[in-house]
């Protein structure tokens, strides 16, 4: 018998690409502009359930890098399922980051040429006005602040109808810092240059 299940928080993200990531404006056929694409997308979900287990609560991090055009496949990844998660939430979650439990990150599946596995660190985010961050001590630690609209008072420029697995519509922002060193994969930027996002998102499955 299959497994219902529903997530839903709010999402950041940041990358090694220069703002604005062709790979999102192309709906992940442009090349990167480093000839690789570092990222971690962090979801913090604040209402869950997987058929009677309660998420809310528990925040993870997918960590990876791919070739020079994302579609092309050959992904490098890495889960990190924060240390409060009980073990059973833990298991929910890295299913469901995985695709095996459906929903939209089961899209991305058959891009992964390599999965390295589930890390459970302490995971910090923290929201104000337009900033976004996680802080991961010295594993993953990205904040990124949002692109201000001239024309609606506080609020962020944003991009629609995009190919993403938190949502259609993502909001615009930079990487005020990005460091990524897990999973054999490391990137460390102090700029503002690069490209970030943050966006509520909405799931549902069944496994």
């Amino acid at each position: 018998m299959s497994v219902a299940w529903s997530i839903r928080g709010e999402y950041l993200e940041a990358c090694s690409c220069r703002y604005l990531c062709p790979c999102v404006t192309s709906n992940a056929t442009a090349p990167a502009t480093e000839g690789f694409c570092t990222f971690a997308m962090t979801y913090r979900i604040d209402h869950g359930d997987y058929g009677g287990l309660d998420l809310a609560g528990v925040t993870f991090a997918v960590v990876a890098q791919s070739k020079a055009v994302m579609a092309a496949g050959g992904w490098v990844v890495g889960l990190i399922v924060d240390a409060a998660a009980s073990a059973a939430q833990a298991d929910v979650i890295t299913a469901i980051a995985s695709g095996r439990a459906g929903g939209p990150l089961a899209a991305l599946a058959p891009l992964i040429g390599e999965f390295r596995g589930v890390e459970r660190h302490p995971i910090r985010v923290d929201a104000s006005g337009q900033r976004r961050a996680v802080v991961i001590a010295g594993v993953l630690e990205q904040e990124v602040e949002g692109v201000a609209s001239v024309s609606m008072s506080g609020e962020c420029l944003a991009i629609d109808n995009c190919f993403h697995p938190a949502n259609r519509r993502l909001n615009l922002a930079t990487a005020v810092r990005s460091l990524i060193a897990c999973f054999g994969i490391r990137w460390d930027d102090p700029g503002s240059q690069r490209n970030g996002h943050f966006a509520s998102f909405a799931w549902t499955g069944s496994a």
